[in-house]
């Protein structure tokens, strides 16, 4: 495996399980120093820490809700503490829900939008901040549903077609200060969250497999490699733009 990221720090959001501590592995194993934030999973988030480390890597595990700015604040506080600095954000703390328009609720909406756009903004503004002359790197996990749009999911979809808009548009406001922003979109992947909810065992995910070229659902380790891409050097021509990381499921 290259080493492309040596002496960089990244963090990445909601990196306790799922494929966000997929990244957080990758990132390391890719040479990074990385922030493991979690929100409540704090066993599960320590044990991703702990991976990293017998790997010969460097990370630390911090907590914070990013949906909350003075969470937000303190996490990137702690990050510099640790590391110095941030050179590389992965937004991908996110949550969804899948249910029919009757039963949207307030909360609901809230909970979506708030974790999904705002704790996403929250978290670029303060990564900006770190970002010294060389630039930065911001990745954010959207989803493929921005655009597929699948039934019962208009708050969770619009909340990922929000993502891809301000990825576009960050681009184009970080771009003449040297900082990338790029969107790794997946399609249906299995989780520990997907699994909890029936999601991958559903006759739904059935359908998306059939549906999708490769004929089968995502796994973490599908999404990793890319965002480990498009964070590194390689990638340095590459910005403002979404990519679709789904087994050709559209």
């Amino acid at each position: 495996m290259s080493r492309n990221l040596t002496g960089k720090v990244a963090l990445v959001t909601g990196a306790s399980k799922g494929i966000g501590a997929e990244i957080a592995r990758r990132l390391a194993a890719e040479g990074a120093a990385v922030v493991v934030n979690y929100s409540s999973s704090q066993a599960a988030a320590d044990h991703v820490v702990e991976d990293i480390v017998q790997a010969g890597g460097k990370a630390v595990a911090v907590q914070a809700d990013v949906s909350k700015e003075a969470d937000v604040l303190r996490l990137f506080a702690e990050a510099a503490q640790a590391f110095g600095r941030v050179d590389i954000l992965v937004n991908n703390a996110g949550v969804y829900e899948f249910s029919p328009i009757e039963e949207m609720t307030e909360a609901q909406y809230r909970r979506m939008f708030d974790l999904n756009v705002l704790g996403l903004l929250f978290a670029t503004r303060e990564a900006v901040k770190q970002f010294g002359r060389d630039g930065g790197n911001i990745i954010n996990i959207g989803s493929v549903a921005a655009t597929s749009a699948p039934a019962t999911g208009a708050v969770y979809s619009a909340t990922k077609a929000a993502v891809d808009t301000i990825t576009m548009s960050l681009a184009k406001e970080l771009g003449p200060r040297k900082i990338r922003v790029n969107s790794v979109n997946p399609g249906m992947v299995e989780t520990e969250g997907t699994q909890a909810q029936g999601i991958t065992e559903s006759d739904w995910a059935d359908q998306i497999a059939s549906q999708t070229p490769l004929r089968r659902i995502g796994q973490p380790n599908d999404i990793a490699p890319v965002v480990a891409f498009v964070a590194s050097d390689d990638a340095g021509w590459v910005t403002g733009q979404t990519l679709l990381v789904s087994g050709g499921d559209r």
